[in-house]
């Protein structure tokens, strides 16, 4: 990330909340405090209305904000659920990429409308349990699959502790068992196979395209394991 969208995203961040602390912004852009104040220092020399309190953290002077959205509170409240879901089914690169855009839904809401939302924050919780075992593969394979890019993945076999190389061409993906599912072509044993994303080892998108599939779906595919 260069620094002009970083401070562009620390904005953000700032108007999403009515404080943030120095150490929440470094925590997410994994920069130190010195950069901290240094991107803070870049806003309010921009004209930002950027106020500070010791101990405290940083807020966005009242009157300045992005142009705001209308947003029901039944809109807000599915949010939240949202935000609840998707931290529990377990791709670390779909959580990271939904909290990008929620932050950006919530810097344009009213101040009562944040207050709002995080008074359910803590209340909703749909499990309390959190497969250790994460995937980061979900936002790669979804460009993959919208490209046609083959891609190289080191896969560990479910049966067996040992895992092999394989290009294969990503076709779909789905939520099961606590597990993504990718189907995908695979060259290496020449017809489609499932690949569960949180046995994956190493993930590359390589230049090559194939051929789109135009008349596969997804649930074609499943209702071929339903038929009786």
């Amino acid at each position: 990330m260069n620094r002009l969208t970083r401070i562009t995203a620390i904005l953000i961040q700032l108007q999403s909340k009515k404080i943030v602390t120095a150490k929440e912004i470094a925590e997410r852009f994994e920069i130190s405090l010195r950069t901290v104040y240094r991107d803070i220092k870049t806003l309010q020399d921009a004209g930002i209305p950027i106020g500070s309190e010791n101990g405290v953290g940083y807020f966005i002077v009242n009157g300045y904000s992005l142009p705001p959205i209308m947003i029901t509170e039944e809109e807000a409240n599915a949010l939240i659920i949202s935000e609840k879901l998707i931290l529990n089914q377990g791709d670390t690169s779909l959580i990271k990429d939904f909290n990008s855009l929620l932050l950006k839904i919530k810097s344009t809401l009213k101040n009562f409308e944040k207050e709002n939302i995080s008074k359910l924050e803590n209340r909703i919780e749909p499990s309390t349990k959190i497969d250790k075992n994460k995937s980061n593969w979900l936002s790669k394979i979804q460009k993959s699959i919208t490209n046609a890019n083959v891609i190289q993945i080191d896969y560990l076999s479910i049966y067996k502790e040992e895992s092999t190389k394989r290009n294969i061409e990503p076709l779909a993906i789905y939520f099961t068992e606590n597990a993504w599912v990718l189907v995908a072509f695979c060259r290496l044993r020449n017809e489609e196979r499932e690949f569960r994303l949180d046995r994956i080892l190493n993930l590359t998108i390589t230049s090559e395209t194939f051929e789109y599939q135009q008349s596969f779906t997804l649930k074609q595919y499943l209702e071929k394991f339903t038929e009786v």
